[in-house]
């Protein structure tokens, strides 16, 4: 029978077929343009498996339902976002499609094929990269009880935009065809055609593939599969040795000793052998040598000795020395009076220079070292097991303050030879000291992570926002107000994440969450019975915040007033969380008092205060909701 799924057709007044894109035992995929998203590319994934009977057809449909739910609950950039699932009738037939976002760019499959032309394959250091990029997401997914169970380099694409690893089609839809063969069978319906097999042929483990037992290191297996054929260029049938079954890629390659030995133990025989989680990966990974672009840490004068000056390299900021000076008595005899009167004073101003650069760097050199002394005597590798901070990190953080306040040492090794490079020490210090004393004000459980905060803590944020019903613009919002009053001389809005800084806005967001989930810094506006107007006051502290919630319907009349004797207080009003992603604020981060307009959709409204002040300010928020049909004040 011919498919009578066609480039052209639209499904539910929505989804416009553009082509085919691939035919499996489940169904086809197809790619497509959503008419309700400004056409903007989606995937939908036929489900129509090979069995036979109704029976079989119901269960499977059952089985894929759960599996959709399970793909709902997967939030992450580097896995295709589900949309929805829908049912649709074509020429009496009943399809099921599931809907997932549309990942621009090729499969690692593509990419190896293309190399292979040129008589390339991927390096060791650009495997370590993947691994690294990719081990996170596998975590992500096995901490919320999901294992993908077909990873190979056709299921993982380099996505153009961010050049990171995506992982797609998960093996739970084909699992169902499985089940359901399985169990059709048990019933007594007869034979039935062989069902799709979890995972995929020299990929997927043996217990996997004979048994059907998949745990966390069943993953870690294949995505050690997909890095060998990656680094050699070979399928996996040419690098097991038939006569024990067990890989013997070491003759193909020549990697280092640490990233061999790591791949063996993931890809280990007995489960028990192998790597339980992919963090255990990732740590052991971590202590393989692999290029980067990292600048070396520096370290002030008491916590280590002092490294030499790096050769080749000199400090942009020199002054002149008298040796310096081109003056010579061939130059005198050989010369006029009067080039030689201009070579003298050229000298003395010289020496001038000298001696009031020279002064002013003492002078900023003694006071810095006594300002320092006399308030923290102690070592600064104490006062950060103090505070319970990783050395490592601060000294990254203060690197990246200091290069950034003098991008003229950007390269050079701090050393202590003159007065003028300990100054250089001493201001490393001195931004040091600073950075010490703001990081003191965050919390110590969140201060102790400093430097081991992820993109997972982002995602694990946006589940318990959802929950809360409150969007991650209105919670960067509360973060920033913090964030920038710690640190005024950051930018708003700058991306921050894979910064030593963006630990820190990481680790206030973290003390954020905390305190929306509590409900100090949320509270619901519950309107009086018969009344939309509440007016709230409160009190917010520097670099403080408040949400409030409210329902409202849509189409009505809102007017909401500020009211705070400062324009460092700022206001901004967000639709519900659930409301498309490109919406905008109403308003957003505005020092007007008052905004009056119409509701887009029903739902929870987000009312964001935050204060820029450096002192407590006491505020009023009046709300006031009416139907548009009578909508008169």
């Amino acid at each position: 029978m011919n498919n009578p799924i066609y480039p052209g057709l639209i499904l539910t007044d929505r989804y416009k077929i553009i082509k085919q894109l691939g035919h499996g035992g489940f169904g086809r995929t197809y790619l497509a343009e959503d008419n309700h998203r400004f056409q903007e590319l989606c995937v939908l994934k036929e489900f129509a498996p090979q069995v036979h009977g109704s029976y079989a057809l119901q269960k499977s449909q059952e089985l894929f339902e759960r599996e959709a739910g399970v793909l709902y609950k997967l939030q992450h950039p580097q896995i295709p976002g589900f949309r929805e699932m829908f049912r649709y009738k074509l020429d009496g037939e009943g399809y099921l499609f599931l809907v997932q976002d549309y990942i621009k760019g090729k499969t690692y499959h593509a990419l190896l094929e293309n190399r292979k032309l040129q008589g390339k394959f991927f390096r060791e250091v650009e495997v370590i990269k993947f691994l690294l990029q990719l081990l996170p997401v596998l975590e992500y997914i096995h901490n919320l009880g999901v294992i993908h169970r077909d990873i190979s380099p056709d299921n993982i694409i380099l996505q153009t935009s961010d050049k990171l690893p995506v992982l797609i089609d998960f093996g739970g839809v084909k699992e169902t065809v499985t089940k359901v063969a399985a169990e059709y069978a048990n019933k007594g319906g007869g034979l039935v055609p062989q069902a799709t097999k979890l995972g995929k042929v020299g990929y997927a483990p043996d217990e996997q593939m004979r048994l059907g037992i998949i745990n966390n290191d069943s993953d870690l297996y294949a995505l050690a599969v997909t890095a060998l054929v990656l680094l050699t260029g070979k399928e996996p049938s040419f690098l097991i040795d038939t006569h024990n079954l067990t890989f013997n890629w070491r003759q193909e390659i020549n990697i280092s000793e640490n990233l061999g030995n790591i791949l063996d133990k993931m890809l280990a025989s007995k489960p028990s052998d192998r790597f339980s989680t992919a963090r255990q990966v990732i740590q052991a990974l971590e202590n393989v040598p692999y290029s980067n672009n990292l600048a070396t840490t520096q370290a002030p004068p008491d916590v280590v000795s002092t490294p030499p000056v790096c050769a080749g390299q000199l400090s942009s900021v020199t002054t002149m020395s008298v040796s310096q000076v081109p003056v010579t008595t061939d130059v005198v005899k050989k010369s006029s009076i009067w080039p030689t009167i201009l070579l003298v004073l050229v000298t003395i101003f010289s020496m001038g220079g000298i001696g009031w650069i020279a002064g002013n760097f003492w002078l900023e050199y003694t006071s810095n070292q006594n300002i320092i002394v006399n308030k923290k005597p102690e070592k600064l590798s104490d006062r950060l097991q103090l505070l319970g901070i990783d050395q490592s990190f601060f000294f990254s953080l203060v690197d990246e303050f200091f290069y950034n306040q003098y991008p003229q040492k950007r390269g050079q090794t701090l050393s202590d030879k003159t007065p003028e490079d300990k100054l250089w020490q001493w201001r490393w210090y001195a931004i040091a000291d600073k950075l010490a004393y703001r990081l003191e004000t965050i919390t110590p459980d969140t201060r102790r992570r400093l430097g081991n905060y992820s993109k997972d803590d982002i995602y694990r944020w946006r589940s318990q926002l959802r929950r809360l019903n409150i969007s991650s613009t209105a919670f960067n919002d509360l973060t920033d107000a913090g964030f920038i009053h710690l640190f005024s001389e950051q930018t708003r809005g700058r991306n921050l994440i894979g910064l030593p800084i963006g630990q820190v806005w990481q680790a206030i967001a973290t003390d954020t969450m905390k305190d929306l989930q509590n409900r100090k810094s949320l509270e619901e506006v519950r309107f009086a019975k018969g009344s939309l107007r509440e007016m709230l006051k409160g009190t917010l502290q520097p670099g403080e915040g408040k949400i409030y919630l409210a329902w409202l319907q849509d189409e009505q009349i809102l007017q909401v007033r500020l009211e705070a004797n400062s324009p460092q207080v700022l206001l901004s009003i967000y639709p519900p969380r659930n409301y498309p992603r490109k919406t905008k604020g109403l308003i957003e981060d505005s020092p007007k008092n008052q905004w009056r307009g119409e509701t887009i959709t029903s739902g929870y409204y987000q009312f964001v205060v935050v204060s820029n002040l450096d002192q407590t300010i006491e505020y009023s928020l009046e709300l006031f909701a009416k139907n548009k049909v009578n909508s008169r004040y």
